[in-house]
């Protein structure tokens, strides 16, 4: 049996299922143990949207270098060199494929930050590569492949942390500690909430594939359909081949949040309902949607958590997205000096319900709380984030500083928006085992939770 830092390229890829390519001479390295002023080396796949900030972020820790960058659209791929120039950072090493990234022996980390139905597979490949991974949320496009790289991380002994990052913030810190504590007595609900102005994203025709555009790789696992604008940049987040809805979204931190509040983990029922209102457009996932979980506690006890999605106009909540407080909202100057306050077209946090009160959480960063039947003011903070400084503590000491956001988290609160889609989907109510990670007598629903992947891009089923 070969060490598994020794794993030969033939190995990884009957281990992965790796695409072979000719030019490939896959090896990994030995264990690279980190002095206290060594460089930290970081890849980033997928620089459009969310992978730049990984740069930003990355690139703002001392001793960590973004040596190496992929993306699958060539003019991408200038812009952000041109931005990283712009920010006198340097140059790094460009790639189209990801697998050949993964040959580099010099890199260290891998930071994911494609599109979702490429997250877990990625991770898995880090990790058999012998690298740390920072995989965006959510870290799974389906339940099961969530599960396989939690797998692949224990068995290759690998960091991996997931994109949560209110998990990093103090502010989401210290509210969870005074619900530890008691302040709002016993907590028996908390709500997801994610109200966001999203525009129809109207219909766009087949065409050619773009020049510049590897869409192939682009695609990888998912089906191989023709090429239109929806199913590409952002708005493949709205396709379910490739994304999960804002649930997926947007959402998956508030049903972190929420679930991480209440002091739970798989539920054993779930229900969602909801739709696709107002547009006749390209969209396929609901842009409306209420999904119920419950969990039953080993004392007898449960605990309910109910997520929302709403699209368009509405109402705020415990001042969640208000000026100070979350964001979306600002305040506008009115007559006389007067300060009037906008609705705000973002309104994304969590409330928690206890026998004392209520809590409130919002902006990655604040908690706000109501105490007693007269709802008085209580406690409340805010502070910032720091999930690049944890991420990087924890790839130098192995382990002996934790992530914060643990994959196994992750896939859990991952596993909660692929059964509330599925739920959705199927029209029924899921009763979930958690213990097997299986929807108890619905064969349909658990092929759903499944995920089918196109060869060569395939989560195995051995890590």
């Amino acid at each position: 049996m070969p060490n598994q830092s020794e794993l030969s390229r033939r190995d990884f890829l009957e281990r992965g299922g790796i695409a072979a390519l000719s030019s490939v001479t896959f090896l990994t390295r030995p264990e690279r143990v980190f002095g206290a002023n060594d460089r930290v080396r970081v890849a980033v796949a997928g620089i459009r949207g969310q992978g730049f900030e990984h740069i930003r972020g990355f690139s703002g820790e001392p001793d960590v270098e973004v040596a190496a960058v992929c993306d699958v659209d060539e003019s991408v791929m200038g812009k952000r060199l041109a931005d990283m120039g712009k920010l006198r950072l340097p140059k790094p090493k460009t790639y189209i494929d990801y697998r050949q990234m993964l040959e580099d022996k010099s890199i260290d980390v891998i930071s994911i930050a494609t599109p979702n139905h490429w997250h877990a597979l990625m991770g898995i490949w880090a990790c058999q590569a012998g690298k740390d991974a920072y995989v965006e949320k959510p870290c799974s496009h389906n339940l099961w492949e969530g599960r396989q790289l939690v797998r692949a991380a224990k068995k290759y002994n690998r960091v991996v942390m997931h994109g949560t990052q209110g998990r990093s913030a103090g502010g989401y810190l210290a509210g969870i500690q005074q619900l530890r504590a008691g302040l709002i007595g016993e907590v028996y609900m908390a709500r997801g909430l994610c109200f966001k102005w999203r525009d129809t994203i109207g219909k766009t025709p087949a065409e050619s594939v773009p020049a510049g555009v590897h869409y192939d790789l682009w695609t990888g696992p998912a089906p191989l359909k023709p090429f239109t604008k929806n199913r590409f940049h952002y708005n493949w987040h709205w396709i379910w081949d490739t994304g999960n809805g804002d649930i997926g979204n947007q959402g998956v931190h508030e049903v972190d949040m929420a679930r991480w509040g209440l002091g739970v983990g798989l539920p054993n029922k779930v229900s969602a309902i909801g739709g696709h209102f107002m547009f006749d457009d390209d969209q396929e996932t609901p842009n409306t949607l209420t999904a119920s979980f419950e969990f039953n506690l080993p004392d007898g006890k449960r605990k309910m958590l109910v997520f929302e999605v709403r699209h368009w106009i509405s109402n705020t909540e415990a001042e969640i997205g208000m000026p100070g407080f979350g964001a979306g909202a600002q305040a506008i100057p009115g007559a006389a000096g007067e300060v009037m306050r906008a609705q705000p077209k973002a309104m994304c946090g969590n409330l928690y319900y206890g026998s004392k009160g209520y809590m409130a959480m919002a902006g990655y960063d604040s908690y706000k709380t109501w105490l007693g039947e007269n709802q008085e003011p209580g406690p409340s903070l805010t502070k910032g984030h720091d999930r690049w400084t944890n991420f990087i503590a924890a790839v130098r000491t192995r382990g002996q500083v934790e992530v914060n956001a643990p994959i196994e988290e992750g896939h859990i609160s991952s596993a909660l928006v692929h059964l509330a889609n599925a739920s959705y989907r199927l029209g029924r109510t899921l009763h979930f085992d958690p213990e097997t990670e299986q929807v108890i007598g619905d064969e349909e629903a658990n092929r759903l939770l499944r995920g089918t992947y196109r060869d060569p891009y395939v989560v195995p089923e051995n890590v």
